[in-house]
């Protein structure tokens, strides 16, 4: 039986990607005390969190925000001294439905919904608060999310929002996606408004990138060796024990490894002889995302996040990040993501731009009539094939365990993230989880819980 706790292994810690999760493992790690190796395919530290370069400011390639009760990135972003830099700022939430917009932030706003009868609206916000407010995600992982909603938050509630909101995200899996993800999803979004029903969210001047250059200075500060630029190559196992790895430019033996990248970015390194981890493993599907960034000399609308509930369109979000960060923090340009979870299967995995500008430009002039073609001054496109793990029925039976049958080998990814959203802030979560499995849970042990439930499974130290 291994023992992560025993002297040797604390000395030496390898973590085996440079997106947050890995990020922060490393830093609470090397707080704790270890010497510690991170390992990070690309150029560039960040993963989910890179940036590129608007009206002098940075910003994120995929949109980003956190919520006021987020105890864990609320801990860092002090441990870090980068505290000045937090900004909360009231939000504002639409809905296109029927071919209108709708306001979707208050009871009134519920009120005022009208492809939603007034029965099922008193239906909606009582399953709504019961979901994010009382319901016990363990009760209902083997209960269909669609299936729960038709029943009791009413017909027309699902079918003019729950319903189009699953499908263009869960796409062919929506019907297995499990309640107990709509518990942890509701969980956040409630938890984040105050009595009024305000909702306010939380971001870094500078974006998230400030969070990014602070941790890596961190990491420097304490002697972390920082590998940027180097994939990992193969992995050392005898007699059931990973003695080290190979990556492009090292060979690094001895104490501990924690890989933070996709349990798919894993498999085809593990040798025959782990059924058990490969089938763990295999059985977890993830989602890709891609985000169209507009930058347009005028606003769209005055919502910050518009969830798109008519069916057909090829986006399920139309966040204007200008409505909640100002323009003048870029130059007056007006910022807006067009978003889209897919299945691998899915066109929008292989489109290239243009072709992407035109499927989805044209529906977003279905929304927006008054939008012309020269109030677009510039177009980014992002997309990553690992973007979320699809979550389906009784989904924590398939979460490999933090601490595999591979001695030395730890696993911390978004299948941890489970039942929760995936965020920034849940990363922390799970890299905290992980640091105490290994024994390095001195400087973890002082981070605060917030209403996150990432990190729940996977993580008994047996």
């Amino acid at each position: 039986m291994q023992n992560p706790s025993s002297q040797d292994n604390l000395k030496k810690l390898t973590v085996i990607g440079g997106g947050i999760t890995g990020l922060a493992t490393a830093y609470l790690a090397a707080k704790a005390g270890a010497e510690v190796t991170l390992i990070e395919k690309s150029v560039h530290f960040g993963g989910l969190l890179r940036t590129f370069e608007t009206g002098g400011e940075k910003l994120e390639f995929y949109y980003h925000h956190f919520f006021n009760h987020d105890a864990e990135i609320n801990w860092l972003i002090r441990q870090l001294d980068i505290a000045h830099k937090l900004l909360y700022k009231q939000s504002t939430m639409g809905v296109f439905r029927d071919g209108k917009i709708y306001d979707f932030n208050s009871a009134m706003d519920l009120l005022a919904f009208r492809p939603m009868n007034f029965l099922d609206k008193i239906r909606f916000g009582l399953t709504s608060l019961f979901l994010g407010k009382v319901a016990d995600w363990r009760n209902y992982e083997g209960v269909p999310a669609r299936n729960w909603l038709e029943k009791w938050a009413g017909k027309s509630a699902a079918s003019s929002l729950w319903n189009p909101m699953l499908n263009i995200k869960f796409g062919p899996y929506t019907d297995e996606v499990p309640l107990s993800w709509m518990v942890g999803r509701l969980k956040q979004r409630l938890g984040s408004r105050n009595s009024g029903g305000k909702e306010e969210l939380g971001y870094l001047d500078g974006s998230l990138d400030v969070l990014l250059q602070a941790l890596l200075d961190s990491l420097q500060k304490m002697g972390v060796n920082l590998m940027p630029g180097n994939a990992l190559t193969a992995l050392h196992v005898e007699n059931g024990e990973l003695k080290g790895i190979s990556t492009e430019k090292a060979r690094i033996e001895g104490g501990n490894f924690v890989f933070s990248l996709p349990g798919t970015h894993l498999i085809r390194f593990l040798p025959d002889n782990t059924p058990k981890l490969k089938k763990d493993l295999s059985a977890i599907k993830y989602f890709g995302a891609l985000c169209l960034v507009l930058e347009t000399s005028r606003p769209l609308s005055e919502i910050y996040w518009m969830n798109v509930a008519d069916p057909g369109f090829p986006f399920g979000g139309v966040i204007e990040h200008t409505n909640f960060i100002s323009p003048a923090h870029y130059a007056g340009k007006h910022i807006t993501y067009l978003s889209r979870y897919f299945a691998h299967d899915d066109p929008l995995a292989s489109m290239d731009q243009k072709e992407v500008e035109a499927l989805m430009l044209p529906a977003l002039k279905r929304i927006f009539p008054e939008l012309q073609p020269d109030w677009i001054r510039d177009i980014q496109m992002f997309r990553t094939m690992t973007a979320a793990t699809v979550c389906d029925l009784d989904f924590s039976k398939r979460v490999p365990p933090c601490k595999t049958e591979i001695k030395h080998l730890f696993l911390a990814n978004m299948a941890h993230i489970y039942p929760d959203e995936r965020s920034t802030n849940n990363s922390i979560r799970v890299a905290a989880e992980t640091c105490k499995v290994l024994g390095l849970g001195a400087e973890a042990e002082k981070i605060p819980y917030g209403s996150s439930l990432s990190g729940k499974i996977g993580f008994d130290d047996t």
